[in-house]
């Protein structure tokens, strides 16, 4: 009885969350974005990471050395091996929204991994090793930043290392390495130790790529400059800059003077510009320069996702 109950309530919930979906502009682009991206990452598989035997972690991985053994189709493993994650993904990661683009990327990715085989030469594009981790590395990259600029993930490790995350205090990253350095031991018995250590550059290549892919080629730098000069620095920056200042007041912990700090954002490509005009107007200034993972608002990327 209880069990029938909480049947009805699970679908009872599935039901009110399919009702509160609407397909705006902005969600069509980002399937199309997981759509591309799971189809990149199956080329990926296909021309460069399984001919060379070389294993790229998570459920894809551990799917490439069932197949090595068994001669099970690689995709129908990542969908059969999705399955338990996807379920708890969506009781503990972000309901239908997050069900329905990963099961997107999922499906998508197992069928274009096995239909491939028919119009892909099993040998691949080379035979070299450096050249299938490097090309392979950051095709599966570049599919898998795709795939997060579509808010979606590729199922597998990620979803296991969003959970740790949630519910344990794991880092996701912390997480990653866990899950794929365990599919990459496993890969070294299987094929070879080589094999293995060129896995794990795969994994290197392949995540620089997805953050690229994911966030763009911008990188962005914060600056604070403490200065006895603050007009006419904010003035130089303003003017060669375009970039924005804010005043903060803040007051030396040795001195207890109030001082003026200038706070701005730029980007990596205007840091020898910024410390020219501050070295310029005021060699006694004190400049401290900070990474930004993400800059929005005026000047960047819009606030708000237009969709």
């Amino acid at each position: 009885m209880q069990e029938k109950e909480t049947k009805n309530n699970w679908r009872q919930q599935i039901k009110k969350e399919l009702s509160t979906v609407k397909f705006t502009r902005r969600i069509v682009r980002d399937y199309i974005f997981i759509l591309v991206g799971v189809i990149i990452q199956a080329f990926s598989m296909r021309l460069f990471l399984v001919p060379a035997m070389l294993v790229s972690g998570g459920i894809s991985g551990a799917a490439q050395l069932i197949n090595h053994v068994s001669d099970i189709p690689i995709g129908l493993m990542v969908l059969v091996g999705n399955i338990p994650l996807f379920f708890l993904g969506w009781r503990h990661l972000g309901g239908i929204r997050f069900a329905l683009r990963t099961a997107v990327a999922i499906i998508f990715f197992s069928l274009f991994t096995d239909l491939l085989v028919y119009f892909i030469p099993t040998e691949g594009v080379t035979s070299d090793l450096v050249l299938n981790s490097i090309y392979g590395g950051l095709m599966y990259g570049i599919g898998l930043g795709m795939v997060y600029r579509g808010k979606g993930t590729s199922g597998g490790s990620d979803i296991l290392g969003r959970i740790l995350n949630h519910r344990y205090g794991i880092s996701i990253s912390s997480s990653y390495l866990i899950t794929d350095s365990i599919v990459v031991l496993l890969g070294g018995f299987i094929f070879d130790w080589e094999r293995a250590l060129y896995g794990l550059a795969v994994i290197y290549v392949s995540g620089l790529a997805a953050e690229i892919a994911f966030e763009g080629r911008a990188i962005y730098r914060t600056a604070m400059i403490i200065t006895d000069k603050p007009e006419e620095i904010s003035k130089e920056i303003l003017e060669v800059l375009e970039r924005g200042v804010t005043y903060l007041h803040g007051m030396g912990g040795f001195t207890h003077e109030q001082r003026t700090v200038i706070y701005s954002v730029i980007t990596q490509s205007e840091v020898s510009q910024m410390k020219e005009i501050v070295t310029d107007l005021d060699p006694k200034a004190f400049m401290v320069i900070g990474q930004v993972h993400e800059a929005l608002g005026e000047g960047f990327h819009p606030l708000k996702d237009p969709g």
